[in-house]
């Protein structure tokens, strides 16, 4: 067990890292987008490729962002019935929804959107838009971010049967129930 919670803490700093950058994309997206505004209204000057790097930002913030979203149990959650169950209980449903549903839907996605990311990178498409991008850069996070779900989803699953064994404390999630 010790060798999947040192697995885990990996995982963890690696979402930590990509979240950084997530982090930064969604900083420049703004920027971007301010910057084309004042050039659009002040200069009456706009480019397709500063819409289309807006686009790209967007999608580096939300698929590389993910992973340390779920990390840090900030994802959103039908909460009528999972918050009166107890903590044992609610880790049982997160082990079930995680093996079920997260893995299976993160590994085929991240399966279906790689030979789009090869097609695009063999082919070099780009938008047709004029002065548009390339477009596998804003397709290569699709593959990644499902990636980085699975694998925070594995981190998270570990942890979850660690807390049922006594080995892994949960920081602020779970209640254990007075023994």
């Amino acid at each position: 067990m010790d060798a999947l919670l040192f697995f885990c803490r990996l995982i963890d700093a690696l979402s930590d890292h990509v979240g950084k950058l997530a982090k930064w994309a969604a900083f420049a997206a703004c920027l971007i987008s301010a910057g084309n505004a004042v050039s659009r209204y002040v200069f009456d000057y706009s480019s397709n490729a500063w819409l289309e790097i807006q686009w790209y930002l967007f999608a580096t913030a939300v698929m590389m962002g993910a992973a340390r979203v779920y990390r840090l149990n900030e994802h959103v959650r039908v909460d009528v019935l999972y918050g009166r169950l107890s903590g044992r209980s609610q880790a049982c449903v997160d082990l079930f929804g995680i093996a079920c549903f997260l893995l299976p839907v993160m590994a085929l996605l991240a399966w279906l959107s790689a030979p789009l990311l090869a097609d695009m990178i063999r082919t070099q498409e780009t938008s047709s838009n004029a002065g548009g991008l390339i477009r596998w850069p804003a397709m290569l996070m699709l593959p990644l971010g499902f990636a980085m779900m699975f694998v925070q989803g594995l981190s998270e699953a570990i942890k979850r049967v660690a807390w049922l064994m006594n080995r892994y404390e949960m920081p602020q999630q779970y209640e254990r129930p007075l023994q």
